[in-house]
């Protein structure tokens, strides 16, 4: 589920201005990492100009861009009650639908809406990014409905039913895994007997291979696959509830696994790649820590983490970089930034993940992090709707702009909160609740 000072100038992160698509789940690499220049490093005094705004329904799913469209999803309910219990599965009918807008006026250029009812946890909306390329859009819904569409009209390609078609039990907070595109395939986390992932052809859908099952109660977990490359090969990364494994793309053949067994179920987030190190964690503080062979796709264990060392991410993706670990603990509810060689805790904070410091803030809070190229500037975007601008190092959190940007609509825990990732993309950034999508200035002029 995919379930998160000097303020008076803008700074150029270079003189000359390039834009870029935000096609997939957390940015072109998939890392949050925001490639394209010319993005401000500090979110002015006077806040950021908004550029538009468009009215959406219910969805977890953040907004992709490519191309000059806005690609983003929800679910339009006609009966039932979203009630956010953890433990229970909320009964709703209604409609998916996938929305196409235009990037510079958030005007709607296609729509595709089919008839979904809900029986999942949570069920306000889809979970999963849609995935743009090469002229197409991949978009999975809650219930585990694949559907391929033309990018510039909307027209169905082909599609696929998790539950028909593979016999996958809906996870209990829904189908959250974003597709991984490797060459002509699309890489899924789809869940049943012998296809807990399955790899299908990108222009037609057929079925290239399918690997894995679906074990013990939680099932196939939430964690999208993805694509590292080490050794000079390409490794496909698949973590289960209980498994995080290594295959080879192309003939699913597992490099090597490790036990990696999640709380709840809970395999959420990718592993994060820095170096030669890869990182993963998640709810019940389970973290792992592996360094992987310079010369074959090979992995030894370096730690694991425990309560009093590491961070662990939920929620929302950390950032590996330079040999440190930042991210929102939820446990803790602080951004928290973590020694990668041993797991060491340098600082945490609550300010970005709750707007104010907390000796301890409440679980799960979170924020999101968009990493401003090879720079020590992130934005976040808070799960208070707020966008903040911040330097982070090993030495610690300096914040440097806030902006109040979009009203929190989803209750859980008793606060209003936003769990959904941005997107930016030439010059824009892109935030949604379940009321509506807002399209903000962030360039640098």
């Amino acid at each position: 589920m995919s379930r998160k000072v000097t303020v008076l100038l803008c700074f150029f992160v270079s003189a000359t201005a390039l834009a870029d698509d935000w096609p997939q789940w957390n940015g072109p690499k998939g890392t949050g990492v925001v490639s394209e220049s010319g993005v401000l490093d500090k979110i002015p005094a006077a806040g950021l100009k908004k550029l538009w705004s468009k009215p959406v329904s219910y969805g977890y799913s953040g907004p992709a861009a490519a191309d000059g469209r806005i690609y983003v999803t929800d679910y339009n309910l006609r009966t039932g009650k979203i009630a956010n219990n953890p433990g229970s599965r909320d009964k709703l009918t209604g409609s998916e639908r996938i929305h196409c807008l235009d990037a510079k006026t958030g005007e709607q250029i296609w729509k595709h809406e089919y008839e979904r009812d809900y029986a999942v946890s949570y069920g306000g909306g889809p979970r999963v990014v849609p995935t743009i390329h090469n002229g197409h859009v991949y978009a999975i819904g809650a219930e585990g409905n694949l559907t391929c569409l033309d990018a510039k009209t909307g027209d169905v390609k082909w599609s696929k039913d998790y539950a028909k078609d593979y016999g996958a039990k809906t996870p209990l907070w829904g189908h959250s895994a974003s597709p991984c595109v490797y060459k002509d395939s699309l890489i899924c986390l789809v869940g049943g007997e012998g296809s807990l992932v399955v790899a299908f052809d990108l222009k037609t859908g057929e079925e290239k291979w399918k690997t894995l099952s679906s074990k013990g109660k939680d099932g196939t977990g939430y964690c999208p696959p993805s694509i590292i490359n080490h050794a000079g090969i390409d490794q496909l990364l698949v973590w289960s509830p209980e498994t995080l494994y290594c295959l080879d793309p192309v003939t699913r053949d597992i490099h090597w696994q490790y036990e990696l067994k999640a709380a709840y179920g809970m395999s959420i987030l990718p592993p994060l790649l820095d170096g030669n190190m890869l990182f993963s964690s998640a709810e019940g503080h389970i973290s792992l820590m592996l360094e992987l062979s310079p010369e074959a796709p090979k992995a030894k264990e370096l730690w694991r983490g425990n309560p009093r060392i590491s961070f662990y991410a939920a929620t929302a993706s950390g950032v590996f970089t330079d040999g440190h670990l930042y991210g929102a603990d939820l446990h803790t509810g602080t951004m928290t930034c973590s020694r990668a060689s041993d797991g060491k805790r340098l600082w945490s904070t609550t300010l970005p993940t709750t707007g104010k410091e907390e000796r301890k803030g409440p679980g799960q809070a979170t924020a999101f992090m968009l990493k401003l190229g090879d720079t020590d500037n992130y934005l976040l975007f808070s799960e208070t709707g707020h966008i903040i601008s911040a330097t982070m190092t090993p030495e610690g959190y300096n914040e440097t702009g806030r902006f109040f940007a979009i009203e929190p609509t989803s209750a859980v825990w008793g606060r209003k909160l936003l769990w959904t990732y941005p997107a930016l993309s030439d010059g824009k950034l892109l935030v949604r609740s379940d009321k509506e999508i807002v399209c903000y200035d962030v360039s640098a002029k």
